[in-house]
């Protein structure tokens, strides 16, 4: 009963108080004592001993006739002073940086140097502390301007490989609303299997891209992270869709945002890849990006199959898949960054995962219910091979 007693008034309390009060009342007493904390200066920890852990990593490299300019991030706990610089061993002049880099703080380093188109550079940063930032440069090629041909250029780009290929392969669409019922489940596995390629691709480069870039903004961690945010993201979108139209329109809209997901990632690698001198536009390009996307067209219209939809709603669903090849380019041109890049091509993984797990149940055997049958194993074969030959052009 003392007990009892003693419990009442407390309960009570919290029992009149404001439920947000309840939930914000500890985070504003851990933001109060790191608060304190930081403003003490640490109390109890002491002086650091060792050197300064100085980290500096290269985020764009900009080119222009006479100059190298630099976009450095610094990726390191302590504050980073650049002293000199050097290109190929010769010290030479540069302006920016003219104050300490803060951690996560930005800067650029504008160099003189006369360089050469095609020719390799070494760029070496040297600390205030002797601490040596390397980057290197393999062969030297202006970074175009970001006016209107430029933009011009990024765009057409897209649309040949995004937009047309696309296009071209949504025309297969009679074709499996002729064929029966087991080989559709065959042209269901076989768009789990592009659908598949079209993953470990993305994340293969997007862990690739991340090792470049800034570790401390999140490194490869940024991949999975992106995916988990576009999974979860989409499959919100799926379940608010379910009831608000036939099931094969449902999925084709989610096919077609997730292929077209994935398409940004592939224009923004195209586009930083053309700033950078390091893709050479041709035919043979062209022609290879094409045969490769086309069968997405295929991925995007196979759940229409039982359907009869109007050339504004194929319209809509070849612009969602295609279209974003020519936004990434145009970023991926004038803006690129390494984590972002990871982090969108996470996030076409993480699109086009939630959309195989919605088809996945279309290519169950009705009168059995198995999934694994011999026609639906040579369809996710065929569209795994499909995809990799198809990338060997590109």
């Amino acid at each position: 009963m003392e007990a009892r007693a003693l419990d009442a008034p407390v309960g009570g309390a919290t029992a009149r108080a404001p439920r947000w009060l309840l939930g914000l009342g500890p985070l504003l007493l851990v933001v109060a004592a790191v608060g304190a904390f930081a403003a003490l200066g640490g109390p109890g920890l002491g002086e650091r001993h060792g050197p300064p852990v100085e980290e500096l990593a290269v985020q764009r490299t900009i080119l222009r006739p006479g100059s190298i300019e630099l976009v450095v991030r610094n990726d390191g706990p302590d504050a980073v002073s650049i002293a000199q610089v050097t290109v190929n061993d010769a010290f030479v002049p540069f302006t920016g940086a003219d104050e300490p880099i803060g951690r996560l703080g930005s800067a650029r380093v504008k160099i003189a140097e006369p360089w050469t188109e095609g020719q390799a550079y070494e760029v070496s940063m040297l600390t205030s502390t002797g601490a040596t930032i390397t980057h290197t440069i393999a062969a030297a090629a202006e970074t175009p301007s970001a006016d209107l041909s430029f933009f011009a250029l990024m765009a057409l780009l897209g649309v040949y490989v995004g937009v047309i290929p696309i296009a071209l392969g949504m025309l297969w669409l009679p074709w499996v609303r002729r064929i029966p019922a087991g080989w559709m489940r065959a042209i269901m596995a076989l768009t789990l299997g592009l659908l598949g390629f079209l993953a470990i691709d993305a994340t293969l480069e997007g862990l690739d891209i991340a090792a470049t870039g800034s570790q401390a903004l999140g490194g490869a961690a940024l991949v999975p992270l992106g995916a988990a945010a576009a999974f979860l993201a989409l499959s919100a979108v799926s379940a608010w869709l379910r009831d608000r139209g036939a099931a094969g329109g449902r999925l084709a809209l989610m096919v077609a945002i997730g292929i077209g997901l994935h398409n940004l990632g592939e224009g923004l690698a195209i586009g930083v890849s053309y700033a950078t001198g390091a893709l050479a536009l041709g035919a043979f390009l062209v022609v290879g990006f094409a045969l490769h996307n086309t069968t997405e067209g295929l991925a995007v219209v196979a759940p229409l199959a039982s359907e009869r939809p109007g050339w504004r709603r194929l319209a809509l669903l070849g612009a969602l898949a295609g279209a974003p090849a020519v936004v990434g380019a145009w970023i991926g041109g004038v803006a690129y960054s390494a984590p972002a890049a990871a982090l969108l091509l996470g996030v076409g993984v993480g699109a086009i995962l939630q959309v195989a797990l919605q088809i996945l149940p279309s290519v169950r055997e009705r009168g059995s219910g198995r999934t694994i049958t011999p026609l639906s194993a040579g369809g996710l074969a065929a569209g795994l091979a499909v995809m990799y030959a198809t990338s060997l052009l590109v």
